[in-house]
């Protein structure tokens, strides 16, 4: 929870300097690709002291992802569908979508052998949350950015 704290805090921060709405949730997403398979599939399964730190990275780049459409959908939409198109957009994909992956990791852990099966869950919930992090990284391309008129000088 702390993590995602200072996640909130450090988009806040970031927002103001980087104009760029793609730039902006690539500094969160490109550190992801590699902090959530080293958590999840390394430190999960061989420290616990390294998983307490693990845990703050992983809270702060996740956390600070869902702050920023908070800060970016208003801007997409027009007026009188703002609220529609975010709350569509927050709830399906956040919501219905995402949590289908617990499913997902789920189903992709099961095995024979139950003495491995925590280890192959925090294998496979390394691969999702990495594959997860690499669809949004490469949908990120595809980001509109506000028009200059919309943008705070």
């Amino acid at each position: 929870e702390i993590g995602g704290l200072v996640g909130r805090v450090l988009l806040a921060l970031l927002v103001v300097r980087i104009v760029s709405r793609q730039k902006l949730i690539r500094v969160f997403q490109v550190p992801g690709l590699f902090v959530m398979p080293v958590v999840f599939g390394i430190a999960a399964t061989t420290s616990l002291d390294l998983l307490y730190p693990g845990m703050f990275l992983a809270g702060l780049l996740t956390v600070a992802q869902f702050s920023f459409w908070g800060n970016y959908l208003p801007r997409m939409y027009p007026v009188h569908l703002r609220g529609t198109g975010e709350s569509f957009a927050m709830n399906v994909g956040g919501r219905l979508v995402g949590t289908c992956f617990a499913w997902v990791s789920a189903t992709l852990a099961i095995t024979a052998d139950r003495a491995y099966a925590p280890t192959k869950l925090a294998l496979v919930a390394a691969a999702v949350g990495a594959s997860v992090y690499l669809v949004g990284l490469i949908a990120s391309f595809w980001l509109p950015e506000p028009s200059r008129e919309e943008l705070p000088e």
